[in-house]
């Protein structure tokens, strides 16, 4: 029996990197996931890598901009399993400039990947996580929790994401949902690239976490995932789980 046996879950941004990690180790627990993504390539081959456990999840290409097609998502994962039990918002995109650089092209990037979809995606899930009393993880960082420097778009929608998962946490506790988020710092492809680029800047930076070294996707982020969405985790609502091997402690 593995801890999701039989949930319903949605992942954005699961094809790769964090995403596909949090989507590995939840089939391997017994959920069913439907991975949404941009990238249809990635999509088709995590989606057959995660059939291999669990047959009956799949890959949906969607652009989380397009508003209209956000509800589309809930509704279809809820008219093929029957239920949702699982939202998970990771998907975000952004670009780093200095702060007086920044454009309202970069923070409509940010927020039009980050937190509108967030937003919307938990207002369609509202209803059907009701009925399940469900789950929602949404996607925190150090960036907005310590102000990064060339962080500033990214920061905001982030710090934004926060806010809402609380306001929403105070609202719908009463019917059994419970809301979270992860704050991680992980070796997606991402960062491994990064520390191939700027392999002095990547040291220091790995030399300041505690635990000396970056998450795994899989058995570091995506097992935190898998505790928020079990049953385990049904007290606990509102709350940033750093997920970052030390590196930003809360008070």
């Amino acid at each position: 029996m593995g801890k999701l046996d039989g949930k319903v879950a949605i992942i954005t941004g699961g094809a790769g990197g964090i995403g596909s990690g949090m989507a590995k180790a939840m089939v391997k627990e017994g959920a069913i996931v439907t991975i949404v993504d941009l990238n249809e390539e990635t999509g088709k081959a995590m989606e057959k890598e995660l059939q291999q456990y669990s047959p009956e999840s799949m890959f949906m290409q969607v652009n989380l901009m397009d508003r209209n097609k956000l509800g589309n998502i809930v509704e279809t994962v809820v008219k093929k399993y029957g239920k949702l039990d699982v939202l998970v918002n990771n998907a975000h995109a952004s670009r780093q400039k200095p702060f007086m650089e920044t454009t309202q092209e970069d923070i409509d990037l940010s927020f039009g990947t980050g937190f509108y979809p967030t937003f919307y995606l938990m207002q369609a899930a509202f209803p059907y996580l009701k009925e399940t009393k469900g789950n929602i993880i949404n996607f925190a960082s150090g960036a907005g929790l310590n102000g990064d420097p060339t962080q500033a778009a990214y920061a905001a929608a982030k710090e934004a994401i926060r806010g809402i998962t609380r306001v929403a946490a105070r609202e719908w506790g009463q019917y059994g949902i419970n809301i979270n988020l992860i704050s991680p710092i992980a070796l997606s492809p991402g960062v491994e690239a990064w520390s191939k680029a700027q392999p002095e800047y990547y040291e220091a930076v790995k030399n300041k976490i505690p635990m000396g070294r970056f998450g795994d996707v899989e058995k570091d982020i995506g097992r935190v995932a898998v505790f928020l969405a079990s049953e385990d985790s049904k007290y606990i609502t509102g709350q940033t789980i750093m997920t970052d091997g030390g590196a930003t402690m809360l008070r």
